[in-house]
């Protein structure tokens, strides 16, 4: 797949995405945010993992001392930036498996709405780089969806593919719990034992928890 949202769904593309959700995927995204927000204290130093134009950033950084938002579009961050114009925080191009950030430098990690899945390359490594530059005690937050969420996540997509933002849905190889399109975007769902098998990978037990009916949570703490 490479990394489809730097070559193709980035900048305006991605925002449009998000633009023609319908109200009950808008529930699910604002739920989302609202998890993570519930986790961030004033004085907490936050990191997110695929930001894109910076939807997340825009709750985020009101709210915490200080927010960094990595991305590996940079149409993606170029929008960000001019979206989120003023706000306490920084953009950075940096791929989500290979941080240039120092151990411990934040309290908070987020890699939301099913960004583990989707940013194509090993889980294990992103995992791994999420725990090694958040302090001791400080909370990686992981998101994938629901199970039961399943006909509206597949209703998004289907807008988003009529819309040319995304390629036709492959039919055949689209199943409950994986999108696959004709050209080549693929997103699976990380189930309660995957995520409890990237935690035992690196050493550590998972707090899974669902949001919304929407989300699955997976928080890990170093």
């Amino acid at each position: 797949m490479g990394d489809y949202y730097a070559s193709r769904l980035s900048g305006e593309r991605l925002r449009r995405c998000y633009d023609l959700a319908p109200p009950r995927v808008r529930q699910y995204l604002d739920a989302e945010v609202q998890h993570v927000s519930s986790k961030v204290k004033a004085w907490h130093r936050v990191l997110e993992l695929g930001c894109g134009y910076g939807r997340v950033l825009a709750e985020l950084a009101p709210r915490a001392s200080h927010v960094v938002g990595i991305d590996t579009s940079p149409d993606s961050l170029l929008l960000a930036g001019r979206l989120l114009n003023g706000l306490r925080m920084d953009l950075c191009l940096m791929s989500a498996a290979c941080l240039a950030f120092a151990r411990h430098t934040f309290d908070v990690v987020a890699c939301i709405q099913n960004g583990i899945s989707v940013f194509g390359v090993d889980p294990v490594r992103v995992v791994r780089e999420a725990v090694r530059v958040t302090r001791p005690g400080g909370r990686v937050l992981l998101s994938s969806y629901s199970d039961t969420f399943w006909p509206q996540r597949l209703e998004w997509f289907e807008l988003q593919a009529r819309e040319g933002l995304v390629g036709e849905l492959d039919r055949e190889r689209t199943t409950r719990g994986t999108i696959v399109c004709k050209d080549g975007f693929q997103a699976n769902t990380l189930t309660p034992e995957a995520f409890g098998s990237l935690a035992r990978e690196i050493g550590l037990r998972p707090r899974l928890e669902e949001v919304d009916g929407s989300s699955l949570f997976c928080e890990l703490s170093p």
